[in-house]
């Protein structure tokens, strides 16, 4: 059900966003773990009252307790004897020791998918002598100048990656001793420092409730490199010994998704292991006020809090997006942007609650399995921010996460681009705010601040008004300009809107037969490939790329709108521009990545065989 769930609110996300004021999103108060739910309660954790109410639900209520946050007085509780949440919070929230009561609610990690493919290690070596040493964009943010000013010494600032997990075992993080180290936790099956978690070296998996925090989507570890690679040069050979250090913590599983109650272990856990900035390449889901209390306790502790604004392309300020647009002080939501610091067309925005751009377009960093390659979306351009803040700590290690935001938003570049996207109208600048965190008096005092709760938790109240942050965004419906892609607002979508509406129940019906357990139908394997397609579509010629491929059919990325259901003949070039093939196909639509691609119609062996040669070597998609 959770799988089906995803697939129709992805289909919501992609209607949605090529019809304007078409609404189609579920409430997102159905997509939690049935079951579970959040309960705060009123006073302080660990007193007489507090101990009481534990008992009674596990008594009386037919509630299990699954984890407490004793800071927070929070408690995560499973439901048994058939209760549902909607029976719980109703029940619950009527109770004079409860202060609120929602459920354990589903976040999602925001970015748009590769563009082009994995690289080696060897690889990217071989070409760092040649290229500029900050390979990750093109775009002028001032990072090789803040290499050259930063100071020779300074503390060493822990970066908590809360997402995917992160390998580990990648050479830059190996070679640059990356990867945070607990100092008080010794490999003996004990839990030596007494935080809950036994041999917790290097972070914690809160999925899977292990020590091991590794990366099984891709996306942490991307993430990962993006914030050490803002710091140096991670294509140096030898690297360097790292400044920072990557805390992972991984609660996000390998479909990208993460419940409510595992983001707030991962931060609780990030602020009391000595994290200084949270990065949170995620979103989604309705208003959570447990969330928001754990935001405001990283707040309380003068931790920077990180996160991507979203990929809807819609406005934050009229559709939240969580944990975004809380409004605590710590809080800095990111826009993504293209090289040429417009807003990346598929990047959430908002003049009153997204603050800065961050390039977020094709960015260049660290894959699984010593490779590397290029993603896009506000993920991306997150952790970007998280990387400035951690030079501006090594530079000023006694700056709360208050003090960093304003002066990292008051560095950054005004850009035209940007002039009604966000509330800084800027996009961010690497060396500006390194000079400041070098030339600015720490100040360690911040607003007083808490988190309001509303007096009504039923669910009914949590619901969202805007998209939830799959961040599953059709490549073809963007390009690294505002508006660009085919839905673009020069664009005429009225006869695209009325065609999507026509076919929304055939691919509606698509989705429903789906495999409930959410793994792959596709009969053969797929590769990531970047190569150009020249298509004959009738009596046009039109060009687009295709990003993977298999011996059944390409993915076809193009800024022209294809009829589904057409026939086109296709040229395709091989990776390496030498080699082209000529192949006649079906433009189809995919289920599964809610993107048009083209499957080849009786393709010839020389074709097939030449396919297979191309893919020797390529990452699998």
């Amino acid at each position: 059900m959770k799988h089906n769930y995803l697939r129709l609110r992805v289909l919501a996300v992609f209607l949605a966003a090529v019809i304007p004021g078409l609404s189609l999103y579920a409430s997102e108060s159905a997509d939690y773990v049935p079951g579970e739910v959040i309960v705060k309660l009123k006073g302080r954790s660990k007193t007489k009252e507090s101990q009481a109410f534990i008992g009674k639900a596990i008594s009386e209520k037919s509630m299990n307790l699954k984890g407490s946050w004793s800071g927070l007085n929070m408690h995560h509780f499973s439901l048994k004897g058939g209760v549902s949440v909607e029976q719980a919070v109703a029940d619950l929230k009527n109770d004079p020791d409860v202060l609120y009561v929602e459920p354990n609610y589903i976040f999602h990690q925001q970015s748009i998918g590769m563009v082009g493919q994995a690289v080696s290690m060897s690889m990217v070596q071989a070409q760092s002598s040649s290229n500029s040493s900050f390979a990750a964009t093109s775009a002028s943010i001032g990072v090789e100048e803040a290499w050259s000013a930063e100071s020779a010494d300074g503390s060493t600032p822990i970066v908590a990656v809360i997402d995917t997990g992160v390998d580990m075992n990648h050479t830059v993080f190996v070679d640059s001793e990356a990867i945070w180290t607990n100092p008080n936790e010794v490999e003996n099956g004990i839990d030596d420092d007494g935080n809950g978690y036994i041999d917790d070296l290097h972070g914690w998996n809160f999925v899977d409730n292990n020590n091991s925090p590794l990366d099984d989507d891709n996306h942490g570890t991307h993430v990962a490199g993006i914030v050490l690679g803002t710091t140096q040069d991670i294509t140096a050979s030898p690297i360097a010994k790292a400044k920072i250090k990557i805390m992972p913590l991984k609660f996000l599983d390998a479909n990208g998704s993460g419940t409510t109650s595992d983001a707030i272990k991962a931060i609780y856990y990030a602020v009391n292991n000595g994290a200084k900035v949270l990065n949170n390449s995620w979103g989604g889901g309705g208003f959570s006020q447990s969330l928001l209390d754990a935001v405001a306790y990283a707040y309380s502790n003068q931790v920077a809090f990180v996160a991507a604004a979203g990929n809807s392309a819609s406005n934050n300020d009229v559709s939240p997006i969580y944990p975004a647009n809380y409004d605590v002080p710590n809080m800095m939501s990111i826009a993504a942007t293209s090289d040429s610091d417009l807003l990346a067309s598929f990047s959430n925005y908002g003049a009153q609650t997204v603050h800065v751009g961050s390039p977020g377009v094709s960015i260049w960093s660290t894959l699984p399995n010593d490779t590397f390659g290029r993603f896009s979306g506000t993920s991306m351009a997150a952790p970007f921010v998280s990387g400035i803040a951690a030079l501006m700590l090594r530079e000023s290690p006694n700056m709360n996460g208050y003090q960093i935001k304003n002066l990292l938003f008051s560095a950054a570049e005004q850009v035209s681009g940007l002039s009604s996207k966000t509330t800084t109208k800027s996009r961010i600048n690497v060396y500006n705010a390194l000079m400041s965190a070098k030339t600015s008096s720490v100040d360690s005092n911040q607003p007083a601040y808490t988190a309001s709760s509303s007096g009504d938790r039923s669910i009914a109240s949590l619901q969202a008004d805007g998209p939830a942050g799959c961040g599953l965004v059709a490549k073809a419906l963007y390009d690294s300009t505002n508006g660009g892609g085919p839905f673009g607002p020069n664009k005429n979508v009225s006869f695209f809107a009325l065609l999507l509406v026509l076919v929304a129940p055939v691919i509606l019906s698509a989705v429903l037969r789906g495999r409930q357990d959410g793994r792959d139908l596709r009969t053969n394997t797929r590769y990531h490939i970047d190569s150009q397609v020249k298509i004959n579509f009738g009596d046009r010629q039109i060009v687009g790329q295709v990003s993977s491929i298999s011996l059944g059919g390409v993915q076809l990325n193009t800024d022209a709108w294809l009829d589904n259901g057409g026939i086109v003949k296709m040229s395709i070039q091989s990776p390496d521009g030498k080699d082209e093939i000529a192949v006649e196909g079906k433009v189809v639509w995919s289920e599964e990545k809610k993107r048009y691609g083209v499957a080849f119609a009786n393709a010839n062996d020389n074709a097939l065989a030449s396919i297979s040669r191309w893919t020797q070597g390529l990452l699998k998609s």
